[in-house]
Parts: structure tokens; C-alpha cells; sequence
């Protein structure tokens, strides 16, 4: 294994960790938890790159349904039937659309665009994933407007914080992973994933 492979693997394992442990810190709210996995979800696609990115929150939510404990809630395949599971379903997507934006823009508003698309990937997958569970599953009638004020709208000005944290990082960190990956010898453009 290439030493530029062993260093993808360490760096997506790393946001692996970081987003369980970004689970774990937790307040409560009905239905979905407020964790700060979004802020390493977003800066896993934004440092990695987004097949990396994805490929550490496929790999994040692989091993909760596996029943590993870093899910902010319960783990296991039951958590396929929750309706959380649109949002983790999202993690993976976000983290692909922030990575895929910010490879196009260096700037501090490319990456606050970048956290922002990706903040809305989880939302979009999250309340679809929350409506199809409440009306199919649970057997609650909710619209989607609905499954918005419940699963969006408490979240928004947190979630923004969070983007606007994942932001800052990403505009300081992401040029000096640039730096060093290019100091190693290896082309800038041979790193896009």
C-alpha cells in the first residue's frame, strides 16, 4: 500500500472518530437529537475530498448499524426503521456535496457555500427519510411541510453555527493539507478524488 493510500485511510478513520464522538455530545430533542456530527460530516467532505468524505460516513454509519455505539441514539439494523436514519443516509451525501463544492472553491465563501449544500443534502435526506418513517412506519399522518417543522426548522440557526465553525476550519485547515500533500511529491491534481 502506497504511503498516499495509508494516509487516505488514517484521515478518513480519523473522521470516522470524529463523527461518533461528535455523537455522543448531545442535547435532546423529540424524535432527533442535536449532536455535532454535522460539523465533522461537513469537514470530512471539505478536508477529504468527496469520495473520501462519503466513503468515511459510509463507513461511520456501517458500523452503527452494525450495532457499534456511535449513533447519537441506538445502534444496529433497527435504526434502518428509525426516523433518524434519513439523516444518517444524508451524512454520507453531505459530506460528498461539501467535498465536491469546495474542490472548486478555495475561497471562504466557496467553503461556507460548500457547508451550506451540504447542510442541505442532510436536511433534504433527513426529512424525507422522517416523513416516509412517520407516515409508513409509525403510522402517524404527517405532511412534508410537516416533517420540516419537526425535523428542520429546530435546527437551523445551530446547524448554521455549526456550518459557520466547519466553515472557518475548513478555510484555515483544507490550503495546508494542500500544502503538505504537495510538499510529499505527489501533484495537487492527482489528489482529487
Amino acid at each position: 500500500m502506497s504511503d498516499l493510500k495509508t494516509k487516505s485511510m488514517v484521515s478518513a478513520a480519523l473522521f470516522v472518530c470524529l463523527t461518533a464522538v461528535g455523537a455522543w455530545i448531545r442535547i435532546p430533542f423529540p424524535l432527533v437529537p442535536m449532536t455535532l456530527q454535522v460539523l465533522f460530516v461537513l469537514l470530512s467532505g471539505m478536508c477529504l475530498g468527496p469520495k473520501l468524505g462519503a466513503m468515511s460516513q459510509a463507513a461511520y454509519v456501517l458500523m452503527g448499524l452494525m450495532g457499534l455505539p456511535v449513533f447519537a441514539g441506538a445502534s444496529g439494523p433497527h435504526i434502518l426503521f428509525s426516523p433518524t436514519f434519513g439523516y444518517l443516509v444524508g451524512f454520507i451525501v453531505a459530506s460528498y456535496t461539501a467535498g465536491k463544492f469546495s474542490n472548486k472553491r478555495a475561497s471562504f465563501i466557496g467553503f461556507l457555500g460548500s457547508s451550506l449544500a451540504g447542510l442541505l443534502a442532510i436536511y433534504a435526506c433527513g426529512t424525507v427519510g422522517l416523513y416516509l418513517n412517520l407516515n409508513f412506519i409509525v403510522g402517524k399522518s404527517v405532511s412534508l411541510v410537516g416533517a420540516v417543522k419537526i425535523g428542520v426548522l429546530p435546527f437551523l440557526l445551530v446547524d448554521g453555527l455549526k456550518a459557520a465553525a466547519a466553515t472557518i476550519v475548513a478555510y484555515r485547515v483544507v490550503p495546508q493539507l494542500s500544502r503538505i500533500r504537495v510538499g510529499t511529491g505527489v501533484k495537487k491534481e492527482s489528489l482529487k478524488p
